[in-house]
């Protein structure tokens, strides 16, 4: 990652010699990719060079369990795909940033499944930049006649209403969130087969993580949990593998250990 890390460094300040403030960077990658790592390495070097930093994970967007969809299809009860968000908070923020207005920044709780309380949300002020990550950040929608066949079991086991729903939301209103975006930057997997590999790990460290700190972590995963869990996020990953970099500002192609392997493509 550390190579990721100064390819885009040097990337970003070329962007921002003739980028408004607040300049929105976008960072999109499977779960497990390294988007966290690479946003937070980013924002120390942007701050080492005296620029204030706004960091927004679309994953502290979440919904809180009962306010997602299930009323759609029960698949929504499960975080993860578009449909899960408050993309209405999202707007919030960005407009808050972008008018230099202070602006509390949403963290969640994975482990319990829960929005924090947002009087521990970090609050910023006039940011320069705003680093904005997540597994399907700058997504765009499938077409309509791609939605036909299930790609997994758990497709597979529903009517097809679950995924019609998570496309159209990638149509409206997370094309609007979206569009915040001035710059692009795919982490590009290997290929949909190393997230299951990737999933793990992250569970692995959150479970650590939580026992530092003495929670027990009941949302934290199974091995065999992971494998279910991300059929919910295969389908759109598998297609901004295969999309994505046409439209991508800057796609780094990495290896099963999340270094690159290519030359980056723009």
């Amino acid at each position: 990652m550390i190579g990721s890390l100064k390819v885009v460094e040097t990337e970003v300040w070329n962007w921002l010699k003739s980028a408004e403030k607040p300049f929105v960077l976008g960072i999109c990658g499977a779960q497990g990719s390294g988007k966290s790592t690479l946003s937070e390495g980013l924002a120390e070097r942007l701050e080492d060079e005296g620029m204030t930093i706004a960091l927004l994970s679309l994953d502290d967007l979440y919904l809180a369990p009962e306010a997602r969809a299930v009323a759609v299809s029960p698949l929504f009860a499960t975080r993860g795909v578009p449909g899960t968000h408050d993309v209405a908070l999202g707007e919030r923020v960005f407009a808050g940033l972008k008018a230099g207005q202070p602006t509390r920044l949403p963290r969640f709780d994975k482990a319990n499944d829960r929005p924090l309380s947002e009087s521990d949300w970090p609050e910023i002020t006039a940011p320069d930049v705003i680093i904005f990550e997540g597994w399907c950040v700058g997504a765009r929608p499938q077409a309509d006649e791609d939605l036909t066949e299930p790609v997994n079991d758990l497709e597979g086991a529903d009517d097809g209403v679950w995924r019609r729903a998570v496309n159209e939301a990638l149509k409206g209103p997370y094309a609007t969130l979206f569009g915040h975006i001035d710059r692009l930057i795919l982490l590009a997997a290997p290929g949909f087969e190393i997230v299951r590999d990737w999933r793990i790990e992250q569970e692995n460290t959150l479970r650590q993580r939580l026992e530092t700190e003495g929670r027990t972590g009941a949302k934290v995963m199974s091995d065999d949990e992971v494998g279910r869990f991300i059929q919910y996020y295969e389908r759109l990953t598998r297609h901004i593998l295969r999309t994505m970099p046409d439209y991508a500002d800057l796609t780094l192609q990495l290896d099963s250990s999340r270094n690159m392997k290519l030359s980056p493509i723009y």
